[in-house]
């Protein structure tokens, strides 16, 4: 696009040519004319794409239009059988913020087993359709058999095959299906060969599309580390893509840009590579715009599919016979993890300190008692603050971090006690009240409900053709909504000491004792890096890395 502009007396005119093409490039005048006179202005020569004779830059106008952007983002830390990670609740929480300012309609997933990571599977696929970009993102353990990358449940055995793992090239085929616009695999896990997995999956036939992106957060046969804190830590491949993700760029172009970054890495290099996959054949970002048009009947199914995954109880005021007042709220850490907070409102000034706390949760839920009913986020383990939706720091409230939502088989019923003294009274007085706040976040999806007949991979290998993908979701029956979908949640996690760890799923790492060498390049706060545990706060050193024990230096 470019403009044209004569000054004449006091008229300003501009010329605007829209859909440029290198057939627009030349030397172009501006008349300016009545009955009696014209005027000719100077010549100006416009320049599009590269040109001998200038510098100017190529500027791209084929940008690509998006029916719609959605993303399933998997973290999977706590595995049973398997040795935990660190990163991926950070990683997961860090994306979802920056893909919901690119206007992706994202569902953010922690530990999910099996049964779960099918399920949310699906769901993600029945948001699919024509032209629309989807993303799919997963950290935690992984490996790659055969060209075929596998996902690793928090449930997998000691010894799993991909009979217990999502094949990444399977979902690729329901993906296709779709007919969607672009599909982007970003992979934070090891792709070492499982030597407990000798079947060769045959994927489902792929398409011949130019559509098609994958982004590995390491090279074949290779592990994924992460920069491990004593809070939060993120892995390797997040911590550069953070930086260029929202670039305005060809998704292959931003992702060849993190691959450089981590490329100018000292810690990683030798060790850590992004890799990139790709037959994009058009200029397709994640910064594309969503095409407006009038709204259709599939589009309206996915907007309200992803709303009932993000819904959260109202907040409640409750009296007690006493006199006193609480407001009970929530917040969304991610879309199957919760905060509750009670807060005193008003008490009656015969009452000298009181307090509003939960007990009595179902045990579908993971709830941390030791943590729960804390005076701060931090101290109920919710390790990226929540800034939106809870009360101010000055108003003191009580927080319960409740984890697994996705499990919830049931509406979520707790009972609130309130313990309160009187001013002439030594003993405390307790009331309770329960409450019931329906099915929030995820919970609704019903993700534990098999969608189908598991199918062997051993015979035809695990494949997504298994479920009878419906063309409605699962909670099609249950459309009666409360409260208010949670679309902006902003977290802010705390820096701390670091240490580096893998995701290689089957052995524990040994641990690895650091020595001192410089290597300040990757982050932007530089902090010391460990092999196994981490330092404490107060021998950070914060202006270098230190690590000379290199060859000591491996994944668990």
């Amino acid at each position: 696009f470019q403009s044209l502009n004569a000054l004449c007396g006091v008229c300003f005119v501009s010329v605007q040519i829209p859909c440029v093409t290198t057939a627009h490039r030349g030397e172009y005048t501006c008349k300016v004319f009545n009955l009696y006179h014209e005027v000719w202005s100077s010549t100006a020569t416009v320049t599009i794409g590269p040109s001998s004779v200038t510098d100017a830059s190529w500027v791209e106008v084929d940008r690509g239009l998006a029916t719609d952007k959605v993303a399933l983002l998997i973290g999977n830390m706590n595995y049973i059988y398997h040795t935990q990670l660190c990163a991926p609740i950070s990683d997961v929480h860090e994306l979802t913020n920056l893909l919901r300012q690119l206007d992706f309609k994202v569902v953010s997933l922690l530990d999910l087993n099996w049964q779960e990571m099918h399920s949310a599977v699906t769901e993600f696929l029945l948001l699919l359709d024509k032209g629309v970009y989807g993303l799919l993102y997963f950290a935690g353990h992984g490996y790659e058999n055969y060209g075929n990358s596998f996902m690793v449940p928090i449930d997998a055995p000691v010894s799993y095959t991909s009979e217990h793992c999502l094949c990444v090239q399977n979902i690729l085929t329901k993906m296709q299906e779709k007919k969607t616009g672009l599909n982007v695999f970003l992979l934070d896990m090891c792709r070492k060969r499982n030597p407990h997995d000798d079947v060769i999956v045959q994927p489902g036939l792929l398409k011949v599309t130019a559509n098609i992106v994958f982004g590995y957060a390491t090279c074949v046969d290779a592990e994924a580390y992460e920069v491990k804190r004593e809070d939060v830590s993120n892995g390797i491949f997040i911590s550069f893509l953070k930086r260029r993700v929202c670039e305005d760029e060809k998704v292959t172009v931003m992702l060849d840009r993190v691959a450089e970054d981590m490329g100018r890495c000292v810690i990683t290099r030798g060790r850590q590579a992004l890799e990139l996959r790709s037959n994009l054949s058009e200029r397709r970002s994640l910064t594309d715009r969503i095409q407006v048009s009038q709204c259709s009947a599939s589009s309206s199914a996915r907007n309200l599919q992803w709303a009932i995954a993000h819904v959260l109880p109202e907040s409640r005021y409750l009296q007690f016979d006493c006199g006193v007042k609480v407001q009970l709220g929530f917040a969304a850490e991610f879309s199957n993890v919760m905060v509750i907070y009670t807060r005193i409102l008003d008490k009656p000034d015969e009452i000298v300190s009181c307090s509003a706390q939960l007990t009595d949760f179902p045990e579908d839920v993971d709830i941390d008692l030791k943590k729960s009913n804390q005076e701060s986020l931090l101290e109920a383990g919710c390790l990226l603050l929540i800034k939106e939706e809870l009360p101010s720091p000055e108003a003191h409230s009580l927080y319960t971090h409740i984890r697994s939502l996705q499990r919830l088989k049931r509406e979520l019923t707790f009972t609130i006690c309130l313990h309160y003294t009187y001013s002439n009274m030594d003993e405390e007085v307790q009331e309770r009240q329960q409450v019931t706040v329906g099915k929030p976040l995820v919970s609704k999806l019903n993700l534990h409900e098999p969608r189908a007949a598991h199918v062997s991979s051993a015979s035809s290998s695990f494949s997504l053709d298994s479920f009878n993908v419906p063309g409605c979701s699962s909670f099609g029956e249950d459309l009666s909504l409360t409260g208010t979908a949670s679309n902006t949640w902003s977290h802010h996690a705390q820096s701390a000491s670091v240490s580096f760890t893998g995701g290689s799923p089957t052995s524990p790492r040994s641990a690895n004792v650091p020595e001192e060498t410089d290597s300040p390049e990757i982050l932007d706060n530089p902090r010391p890096l460990v092999a196994s545990k981490s330092l404490p706060h107060s021998k950070v050193n914060d202006s270098n890395y230190k690590f000379s024990d290199m060859y000591n230096f491996h994944s668990y």
